[in-house]
């Protein structure tokens, strides 16, 4: 399920919120462990941990 887009700001630290009602929708709870990385143009995915290591271990990529 794709909803409209939230529009953010990068703050003076680098920091950016992201929206609960996203976070809830991709599975991301409270205190949840993310691996964080670029995927060009001006992308960059978030992905939980636990997922991130499945797919490294049984496809050896992420």
């Amino acid at each position: 399920m794709f909803r409209d887009p939230a529009e953010l700001r990068v703050d003076d630290h680098g920091r950016v919120g992201l929206p609960v009602g996203l976070l809830a929708e991709a599975g991301i709870a409270p205190g949840a462990d993310l691996l964080a990385f670029s995927d060009g143009d001006g992308r960059i995915v978030l992905r939980r941990g636990e997922d991130a290591m499945r797919d490294l271990l049984e496809y050896g990529k992420l």
